[in-house]
């Protein structure tokens, strides 16, 4: 018996449909904005998942066609959080933010991600570290983190290699330009855009069951070997994103995204 949805989650959804396992982002309300408490369940679940051999594949999506509208900057700016955010990132070896998108790539099993309403900022990372990104096409995608004084430091450095030219990345990534899902196919960071990209996942997801699970893992973990990068761009992420945070730029770029007048102070590192 399944034993991955029997457990109770506060900001997930699971469900097991045959051997096919559902895992719902549930915040509607934050339009399903990673909270910690989103990020300590979905790397709890990927644990489980990893243990259960009757698992076939895992669909992952969000609650009422909104994928994932970035991270949770009310809950990552709060008080009660900088102490835990601050270890996170100084920490040597993979932060939690790291890890709830790179843990998809571990778990034994194809994740196919269901893409819908917006996919952004933590939202679009973790997208990439799924093996299969179903997109509708008017689902809005970024990789936000410059706008507001950041760099993506949530395993893009592992997940987007092999995906997206290098150059597209440079750009997407320093603009935080917002790009439909069609533009995203065209560019590589979507798989297939569909018009009921839950359904289409499904029907993938039931193709995998139908072949052997260790050839289906095989293959997973053979073409994730093609495109390892080391832990140190891993860590780079991190050292970044603390020069980012402590930087006089970063109250800037929180000033110029509601008034767009403001101007940056000159380039503080080299």
């Amino acid at each position: 018996m399944n034993t991955v949805a029997t457990y109770q989650y506060e900001t997930l959804q699971v469900s097991m449909t045959d051997t096919i396992l559902m895992v719902t982002l549930n915040r509607p309300h934050k339009k399903n904005a990673m909270s910690f408490q989103v990020i300590n369940e979905l790397i709890a679940v990927a644990g489980r998942v990893s243990k259960d051999r009757t698992i076939r594949a895992v669909i992952l999506n969000g609650a009422e066609e909104t994928f994932c509208a970035g991270i949770d900057l009310g809950d990552l700016n709060h008080p009660k959080n900088q102490a835990f955010a601050l270890w996170e990132l100084i920490k040597p070896w993979q932060s939690a933010f790291q890890r709830v998108c790179l843990v998809w790539r571990d778990v034994p099993v194809p994740v196919i991600a269901v893409l819908e309403g917006y996919c952004i900022g933590a939202g679009l990372q973790l997208a990439l570290a799924c093996d299969v990104r179903i997109s509708h096409p008017d689902c809005k995608l970024s990789i936000m983190e410059a706008k507001w004084g950041l760099v993506p430091d949530m395993g893009l450095t592992q997940s987007a290699f092999g995906v997206v030219r290098e150059d597209i990345l440079k750009e997407l990534a320093m603009s935080a330009r917002i790009i439909d899902a069609n533009k995203g196919h065209e560019l590589g960071l979507i798989s297939h855009c569909s018009e009921t990209p839950l359904e289409q996942a499904q029907q993938l997801a039931a193709e995998f069951a139908e072949r052997s699970p260790d050839a289906v893992l095989a293959s997973k973990r053979v073409i994730n070997a093609m495109y390892q990068q080391p832990a140190t761009t891993l860590y780079k992420e991190k050292l970044w994103q603390i020069k980012m945070m402590l930087g006089r730029n970063r109250k800037l770029a929180l000033r110029k995204a509601k008034q767009a007048s403001t101007a940056f102070a000159k380039r503080q590192f080299n």
